[in-house]
C-alpha cells in the first residue's frame, strides 16, 4: 500500500479555541487535498464576519486556482452571505464539517442543515491539535442559553456532550503523542453532561480524566460560565496541582441592569464573590474575562460599573468586545449606543485591562515559573498563562522551571531554563 499523502489543505481559522480544535480535525479529514482552502468562520460579532470575508478575498488573491470552502458559525448562521461571494466555491454548515465527505468534492454551493436538530458530538471531533505544545480537547458543543446579544446557539445548536469514556481515551492518546497540557474546550463547557445519562458534571468529568490519565501534567479550561462553577469543580480548581491556576470567565458586563438585559444568570456581586473565593483558595490564580462595551441602553454609569469590575475581579487576561448587533437576536432590537461611544468605551476597557495586566506581569519578575515550551523553543506559557520568552532556544513541548528576569513587550523574559 502506498504511503498516505503528506499534502494538506490550507486552513484559515477565525475565532475561538473550539474553532482551533475543529480546524485541526478538518485538516486530518481533508488530508491530501492541497488544492483546498477551508475557512472556518466566526459569527460572534459583525466584525468577526467582516474579517472572515476579508480573509476569503485575500485567500483568493493569493491562490486563484484553489477551491475555497467556507464553514463554521458564520457559514451556519448566514450562508447566503458567503454563497454570494464570487471567491467562494462552497459553503457547509457546522454539522457538515464533521463529515470527511464534505471536503472530498464540492458538489453544491450550499450544504447547511438545521443545527438545532443535531443531538450528538461527532467522536472524531473530540480531540484535535493546534500549532502549540498544548492540545485542545473538545468535550462539549452548542448552548442551551439564549443571551440576548448572542448568535452562537444558532450557529452551534443545543448543548451536547462527549461521553466521559471517549474524553479519557482521547486524552490518553494526546499524552502518548507527547502533549504535556490539554485544554478542555466547548461552547458552554460548564454545562457539560446535562444531556448524558445521569447528568455527570464537568467536575466529575475532570476527576475521571485526571484519574484515568495519571501521566497528564497539566489540564486547563477554556472560557467558562462563572455561575456554573459548583463545589466539585471549585475544589478541583482550588486544590488540584494539575489543574492550571488560570480561569477565563464569561462575565460580559459589570452592571446588574445590563446583565439582566443581556439575560445573563449572574449578578455583579456573584462575579466578585467567585473571584474572591478563588483568590483566597489559590492565590496564584490568574483571571481572564470577556466584557462587552456599549451594550444597548448602556449609560455612562453602567459602563463605569463594568470598568470598575476589571480591578474588582483582578482581570489580567481581558477580552474586550465592542458590541455589534447580530440580526435575529433580541439585543439588536433594543435602543443602540452610538458607534463612537462604543469605540471609546472599548478603548477605555482595553486600557484598564492592559494596565492591570502589566502590573501583574511585573509582579512575577524574580519568581520561578513552570513553563510549557512552545514548538518554536523560544516561548511558552506559565501555569497562570503568563507569556514567557527565552533568550536561548529550549526543547519544545517540555515543561521547564524558568527564572523570570524582566518584562519586554508584554512578555516575561527568562534568561535561561534551570534544567
Amino acid at each position: 500500500m502506498p504511503p498516505a499523502s503528506t499534502k494538506a489543505p490550507d486552513i484559515i481559522t477565525m475565532g475561538c479555541r473550539l474553532n482551533i480544535a475543529e480546524s485541526e480535525a478538518i485538516r486530518d479529514m481533508a488530508a491530501g487535498q492541497d488544492d483546498l482552502i477551508v475557512v472556518n468562520s466566526c459569527a460572534v460579532t459583525a466584525e468577526a464576519v467582516r474579517q472572515t470575508r476579508q480573509a476569503i478575498r485575500r485567500a483568493r488573491r493569493e491562490r486563484p486556482d484553489a477551491r475555497i470552502l467556507v464553514t463554521g458559525c458564520a457559514a451556519q448562521t448566514e450562508p447566503e452571505t458567503f454563497a454570494a461571494m464570487a471567491e467562494v466555491d462552497g459553503v457547509i454548515g457546522n454539522r457538515e464539517k464533521m463529515e470527511a465527505s464534505s471536503f472530498a468534492a464540492i458538489t453544491e454551493k450550499v450544504r447547511v442543515s438545521d443545527i438545532m436538530a443535531v443531538r450528538d458530538t461527532a467522536p472524531h471531533m473530540a480531540s484535535a491539535f493546534a500549532d502549540h505544545a498544548r492540545a485542545f480537547l473538545e468535550v462539549q458543543n452548542g448552548c442551551d442559553h439564549r443571551c440576548t446579544f448572542c448568535i452562537i446557539p444558532y450557529g452551534r445548536g443545543n448543548s451536547r456532550s462527549v461521553p466521559a469514556g471517549a474524553v479519557v481515551d482521547k486524552a490518553k492518546q494526546l499524552v502518548d503523542a507527547g502533549y504535556s497540557e490539554i485544554v478542555l474546550t466547548g461552547v458552554d463547557v460548564t454545562s457539560y453532561g446535562s444531556d448524558l445519562p445521569g447528568s455527570p458534571s464537568l467536575g466529575l468529568l475532570i476527576e475521571r480524566l485526571l484519574k484515568g490519565v495519571p501521566d497528564l501534567p497539566r489540564l486547563r479550561l477554556s472560557s467558562i460560565d462563572s455561575v456554573e462553577i459548583d463545589d466539585r469543580l471549585f475544589d478541583l480548581i482550588a486544590h488540584d496541582p494539575r489543574m492550571m491556576p488560570h480561569l477565563h470567565l464569561s462575565l460580559q458586563a459589570g452592571d446588574d441592569m445590563i446583565l439582566k438585559r443581556m439575560k445573563r444568570r449572574h449578578s455583579r456581586a456573584d462575579a466578585i464573590a467567585i473571584v474572591e473565593r478563588l483568590n483566597a483558595a489559590r492565590p496564584d490564580i490568574s483571571i481572564g474575562a470577556d466584557i462587552i462595551a456599549g451594550f444597548p441602553t448602556e449609560e455612562e454609569a453602567m459602563f463605569e460599573n463594568s470598568l470598575a469590575l476589571i480591578d474588582e475581579c483582578d482581570i489580567v487576561h481581558g477580552h474586550i468586545f465592542p458590541y455589534s448587533p447580530r440580526a435575529g437576536t433580541p439585543a439588536a432590537r433594543m435602543p443602540q449606543v452610538d458607534r463612537a461611544t462604543i469605540k471609546a468605551r472599548a478603548a477605555r476597557l482595553r486600557d484598564a485591562c492592559a494596565a492591570r495586566r502589566e502590573a501583574w506581569l511585573r509582579s512575577l519578575i524574580g519568581t520561578t515559573q513552570s513553563v510549557l515550551v512552545e514548538r518554536s523553543g523560544l516561548s511558552g506559557h506559565a501555569e497562570n498563562f503568563a507569556p514567557v520568552r527565552f533568550m536561548t532556544a529550549q526543547s519544545s513541548s517540555f515543561i521547564v522551571p524558568a527564572t523570570i528576569t524582566a518584562l519586554e513587550n508584554g512578555a516575561l523574559i527568562a534568561q535561561e531554563a534551570q534544567q
